[in-house]
């Protein structure tokens, strides 16, 4: 008699195993469960954060202190859930798909909607907002260019930068007057610097990595033309 393979009756195909409710579509609804998991919850929630943390800014002409100290909550929130939520996935192995493009896209909303809505508050030069935006943006567009001969890692400086942004953003959303006011100037000039000078770096670390990656591939092409030749009838003498 013809034997039925455990995974076609529903089971799990091993010894003793309990058989999955519902087979294959059971087996296929707790494949997408794992989606719901602790990390991409944190990222999910920052996504939600960004029209509220917009809204609470704006709130009352964006100028009373006690709105932007509930923006500033948000935002805070925010930056909290991305230092968790990268750190949860790879520890406990809850690294998905969605993960991987949701979580630099909660990221920059965050972080773009607080610049954009300080430039539009006259909070925050406008060329300020440009350099960092452009940055990221430059940076994103590096890396898919890069894509197919490696990834560039993250660096120390890249930390420290998102670090100071974070600071002095947040910073700026709160109504801060007198020697505070004047700290979080510096604070912001020192996060612009750490923009500027990381993104050159990552510049310089994606030519190493194409240039690298392209001459890596052409030996291996080179490698395969010489194998060719060598096994063509007559080729060795």
């Amino acid at each position: 008699m013809t034997q039925v393979p455990a995974s076609a009756a529903g089971g799990s195909g091993a010894p003793g195993a309990k058989p999955v409710r519902g087979g294959k579509l059971g087996a296929a609804a707790m494949d997408q469960a794992s989606l719901w998991n602790v990390a991409n919850l944190l990222t999910m929630i920052r996504l939600l954060l960004v029209p509220g943390f917009v809204m609470l800014l704006l709130a009352n002409g964006g100028y009373d202190p006690a709105w932007r100290s509930f923006a500033w909550a948000a935002f805070a929130i925010a930056m909290i859930t991305d230092l968790f939520d990268g750190h949860l996935a790879r520890t406990y192995n809850l690294v998905t798909d969605f993960g991987k493009i949701a979580d630099p896209i909660a990221d920059k909303a965050i972080m773009g909607a607080a610049l954009i809505c300080l430039s539009w508050l006259d909070d925050l030069p406008w060329w300020v907002t440009i350099v960092i935006l452009g940055r990221e943006l430059g940076i994103t567009l590096l890396r898919f260019w890069v894509i197919r001969y490696g990834v560039i890692p993250a660096s120390r400086g890249g930390k420290m930068k998102t670090l100071a942004q974070g600071t002095a953003v947040g910073m700026y959303v709160l109504a801060l007057t007198g020697p505070l006011a004047t700290l979080r100037f510096w604070v912001m000039a020192v996060a612009v610097v750490l923009t500027v000078v990381t993104g050159l770096d990552y510049v310089k670390q994606a030519v190493v990595l194409r240039r690298q990656g392209m001459a890596e591939a052409s030996a291996e092409v080179s490698e395969v033309s010489e194998v060719s030749e060598a096994g063509e009838p007559g080729a060795a003498k």
